[in-house]
């Protein structure tokens, strides 16, 4: 083979690289661990592996809210580093089951960390989950409009199925979420 041949044989092996193209989180996420550590003393890191680091009991009713770091006092011998206080929200009757589990807990997020940097957990009982989104009350329909989708349901006997069908009709034929 040529030298030239060789080359552009090593060169369609170099990986592709877009230039001035990023992923929203290698931008975002920078921005918002400076926000989240400065407040929080959270990473997205931490929040992003929450589920692995939990694990599948605690994972949908836990969220690490918190770190308190303690005041550093620098005269100690290992810096004046001491671990934090990990706060974390968890649901209801799952708070005991974790305050059971709170030593394997300490140890999984200082192995996540790489060091020691949580002595204690402190539970906060509250709700982990948002609320489910309100559906909004749609207008009934005016005028044509209402007079259209009335003709178009003239064939269709009354009960559930029409019921239902007007709903649609006037989720679809209504100006307000037409606009969205």
């Amino acid at each position: 083979m040529s030298e030239r041949a060789t080359e552009r044989k090593a060169e369609s092996r170099a990986p592709f690289v877009r230039k001035g193209v990023a992923q929203v989180s290698e931008i975002a996420n920078p921005l918002i661990d400076k926000v989240l550590a400065k407040k929080a003393g959270i990473s997205t890191a931490l929040l992003g592996s929450w589920d692995e680091i939990a694990g599948e009991a605690f994972a949908d009713s836990t969220r690490p809210e918190k770190i308190t770091w303690p005041r550093r006092d620098y005269s100690g011998p290992d810096g004046g580093y001491e671990p934090g206080v990990l706060t974390i929200a968890c649901e209801g009757a799952r708070a005991l089951f974790l305050t059971h589990a709170q030593g394997e807990l300490i140890s999984r997020i200082n192995g996540f960390f790489g060091f020691p940097a949580i002595r204690q957990i402190r539970i906060v009982q509250k709700p982990v989950a948002a609320p489910p989104p309100r559906s909004r009350k749609i207008p009934p329909l005016k005028g044509a409009a209402a007079q259209k989708l009335e003709d178009m349901m003239d064939g269709v006997e009354d009960g559930p199925l029409k019921e239902a069908l007007k709903r649609l009709g006037t989720a679809v034929m209504s100006p307000a979420v037409r606009r969205r």
